[in-house]
């Protein structure tokens, strides 16, 4: 079984990806969807959000969800709006946002190979979430959400990406937030066989998103198999929608920490004991971390550089060294006492795509005591924790740009 393959995929038909083309279903709330499909009949929200088609407070897990789901789907279809390549083919996926360029790759990524950590993962995944992905594709009868996938980059498959993309786009679009998404549809046998054996060639694909999605395709396809006497390996549920880039082109944002309350201490006794772990210097200006080790604590309208002390940072240890596990272990749980931030409803994660203005307000707004803001996770740090069968804390990596959704499905034949 080929690592990765080509498939039939499901698309916007031409002219018709302005109208599809959608953020991740996972990235908004409820309103915001509800806001985002007015107008827009064709959305993709409509499949991978159908709740907005439903009453206000319809509980997003009910069976009628996912039905609506799959109703919306079917519309699509049969207006023409979605149409089925006639050939198996790779996509070459390019992300551009403002002077970030990612190019990667879509096909169907092997489900033995995940379930045997070839493609490595480095994060717990929630039952409820997981849950629902299951159903979503059950019902659907199709992967909507890609997984978002790395490579240890290699020059040769970067070549023929490179080679790809000198032609025109079959689909270019600009979203909202002024990603641009472009896609070239690949059904060449001879650079569809370059491809499938390149990347066959690879010791190992690692998850930088998508876990619950992936998680929940290895289930659907081991309850297929045990559905199916006739249960080949070669059946399209043995596979799951994936793009895949290269490491030295991903673009990880800090992901930054709010917590409540300082513990019962005062401002003045929480600063004195950081000394003990941190050297801590006042800023005039917000602090944006220039290197590992290295902290931003916004208090009280006063902004502080923190420096974690060389001599806790653990060399052999690719978890503990991660600068998201130095703070929580040398100053959220011994300090502010919390000693779960997964399940710890004082602490709450800030993307960096908000900046550091977004800490300022939380703080000031008096519902929020202290702000941290943290050096990026690195995406060597993320594949050695993998390589090492280890798990990354909570809330370590954001990505950006995001993938979107609807430009290429994966139906399950």
């Amino acid at each position: 079984m080929p690592l990765i393959k080509a498939f039939t995929g499901l698309r916007p038909a031409p002219g018709r990806a302005d109208d599809v083309v959608a953020p991740p279903y996972d990235v908004m709330n409820e309103q915001e969807a509800r806001a985002m499909v007015q107008g827009r009949p064709w959305s993709f929200l409509h499949i991978s959000r159908p709740e907005v088609d439903l009453p206000e407070g319809t509980d997003p897990y009910a069976p009628e969800v996912y039905a609506k789901g799959r109703e919306n789907l079917e519309r699509m279809i049969a207006e023409g709006v979605l149409k089925r390549d006639q050939q198996p083919s790779f996509y070459v996926y390019r992300l551009t946002m403002g002077d970030h360029v990612q190019t990667g790759l879509m096909g169907v990524a092997s489900v033995e190979a995940y379930d045997a950590d070839r493609i490595k993962k480095h994060e717990f995944t929630r039952p409820v979430k997981e849950d629902d992905r299951v159903r979503n594709i059950d019902t659907l009868n199709a992967q909507t959400g890609p997984v978002f996938l790395v490579y240890p980059a290699t020059e040769e498959i970067d070549r023929v990406l490179a080679k790809v993309t000198e032609g025109a786009p079959d689909i270019d679009v600009t979203a909202a937030d002024g990603v641009r998404h472009e896609l070239w549809a690949v059904s060449d046998p001879e650079t569809v066989q370059k491809l499938t054996d390149a990347f066959d060639r690879l010791d190992a694909l690692y998850v930088a998103d998508g876990h619950h999605r992936s998680a929940a395709a290895s289930r659907v396809a081991a309850a297929c198999k045990a559905a199916n006497p006739e249960h080949t390996g070669e059946e399209s549920y043995n596979y799951f929608l994936s793009v895949i880039f290269p490491h030295d082109q991903m673009q990880i944002l800090d992901y930054n920490r709010v917590v409540k309350d300082l513990g019962g201490l005062s401002a003045e006794e929480f600063v004195a004991k950081l000394t003990g772990a941190f050297s801590v210097e006042p800023s005039d200006e917000p602090v944006k971390p220039s290197r590992s080790g290295e902290y931003g604590m916004y208090l009280r309208g006063q902004w502080y550089q923190l420096r974690i002390k060389p001599e806790l940072v653990p060399a052999d240890d690719p978890v503990a060294r991660l600068d998201v596990s130095l703070l929580q272990n040398n100053l959220i749980e011994p300090l502010l006492g919390i000693s779960d931030p997964r399940t710890d409803n004082r602490i709450d994660f800030v993307g960096g795509i908000r900046g550091l203005s977004e800490l300022e307000k939380r703080v000031d707004s008096g519902d929020w005591a202290v702000a941290f803001s943290l050096y990026p996770t690195t995406m060597e740090a993320l594949m050695a924790v993998a390589d090492a069968g280890e798990v990354m804390p909570p809330k370590s990596t954001w990505f950006e740009p995001k993938l979107a959704d609807g430009l290429v499905s994966h139906v399950l034949d």
